[in-house]
């Protein structure tokens, strides 16, 4: 278990399960605690671990349990997996979910060439598992939807009961505490206490958004102000909700359609295109990932004057001259999150206010990873490489910096909601 961290709706569960009653053999779900995953901080080591222990209790009253290991996954996971094969319980295979992130890929990499035994890999993410939405990098929504759409048929089915084991396991439970104290993370990003992690906290917040938010949805989605937000792209990320699940709620709900149409499309379409921009792209977290024509539109405009010029410290400090971008770091810093539309204005300005876009690519990516709560993520990487790269879009009218990336600025936010009420809410 990786980056689908719940015991409902899993899919790639849910054949680890199969599979073990297919081999008659015991269901063992591990855990692999990197001691450093892309430089996460305590705010996400904490969501993460209090997320898993819920998955220890559930698993539990399934007779199933939670093994956590520490260390290397490319070493811990094969001695774990190769010492079960030699004793007396014989494991018979591996199961493991999907990601399109390069430290993911060459885990399972090396993972599998040490294994003596077959090793699944199960999309218990997306609704179209990946490689079968698409077998290339998508120019933009508008080239992988209907490749989704003629899919979603197959895929957007009932899930299974996960059925438990007939004993009792034998194994210990984890020392959380032991497993907290032994972190290595940086705690000067603290843990957040707005958003309670694990699977019951993201049904919950699921069931509040149908009920109070959804309604209006497409109207309002763009006003940070309206609170139209649905606050589950953290709990999608650590995979504590499933996005099939959330698609079926929503389609069921008897909100209008064109609310359901604007958020299914974020949910799946938009989502799903990330995870292909990451698999298909093997640049997709550096600035060589974006397109050609961006690239030669950056450059031709990287000797232009800069107004304003900030360092990547400055940045972080909210330290630039614009109320309203520095009211979206402290978002980003107070809260793990930055509203969608905010999101992109945010990395924008950092294109505009950086001395060159490379660098720009390099602050933005890093301040999402350090910050947000669905950091380190497809949707984080490709957001990024949109704003300032042009990734699944197209060229604009052509300006100074910007060149013909699509421009932003604080006027146009103007005219969409109360600026002023938004910096007064994050800059008390």
């Amino acid at each position: 278990m990786s980056r689908d961290q719940r015991v409902r709706h899993n899919w790639a569960l849910l054949f680890a399960r199969y599979k073990a009653a297919l081999m008659q053999k015991p269901l063992v779900v591990v855990f692999t605690l990197a001691p450093a995953f892309l430089g996460a901080p305590l705010r996400h080591y904490d969501f993460m671990l209090k997320g898993l222990q819920e998955v220890e209790t559930d698993l539990r009253s399934l007779n199933i349990p939670l093994l956590l290991l520490q260390g290397e996954p490319t070493e811990e996971l094969p001695r774990f997996a190769n010492a079960r094969s030699a004793n007396t319980i014989n494991a018979g295979a591996m199961v493991t979910d999907y990601s399109p992130l390069h430290i993911s890929r060459r885990w399972k990499s090396a993972v599998a060439q040490q294994l003596t035994i077959p090793l699944y890999e199960v999309d218990a993410h997306n609704i179209v598992p990946c490689w079968l939405a698409s077998g290339k990098l998508e120019y933009s929504a508008r080239t992988i939807r209907p490749k989704i759409n003629a899919l979603l048929g197959n895929f957007l089915t009932p899930f299974p009961a996960l059925e438990p084991l007939p004993t009792t396991p034998r194994e210990p439970l984890v020392e959380w505490e032991s497993v907290r104290q032994k972190l290595h993370a940086d705690p000067s990003v603290p843990a957040v206490d707005w958003l309670l992690p694990g699977e019951k906290a993201a049904a919950d917040c699921l069931n509040s958004f149908i009920q109070q938010k959804l309604s209006g949805y497409a109207l309002e989605r763009n006003d940070p102000n309206a609170d139209a937000i649905s606050n589950l792209s953290p709990y999608l990320h650590f995979g504590h909700i499933s996005a099939q699940f959330i698609a079926t709620k929503v389609m069921a709900s008897q909100t209008l359609e064109e609310d359901r149409k604007a958020f299914l499309e974020e949910l799946i379409v938009r989502r799903e295109l990330s995870d292909n921009f990451c698999a298909y792209n093997d640049h997709y977290d550096s600035y060589d990932g974006i397109p050609n024509w961006a690239k030669e539109t950056l450059a031709q405009h990287n000797g232009d004057k800069r107004e304003y010029l900030y360092t990547a410290e400055e940045f972080e400090r909210s330290a630039t001259h614009e109320p309203l971008w520095n009211a979206t770091q402290h978002e980003l810093v107070q809260s793990g999150k930055i509203h969608g539309y905010m999101r992109m204005y945010w990395a924008k300005k950092i294109l505009e206010w950086s001395r060159t876009p490379m660098e720009a690519f390099d602050i933005a990516i890093a301040l999402n990873d350090r910050y947000a709560l669905d950091g380190r993520e497809p949707n984080g990487y490709a957001g990024v490489a949109w704003s300032i790269g042009g990734v699944h879009d197209r060229p604009w009218f052509e300006r100074e910096v910007y060149g013909k990336i699509r421009y932003m600025n604080a006027n146009g936010c103007a005219r969409k909601f109360d600026v002023q009420r938004y910096i007064k809410r994050w800059m008390l």
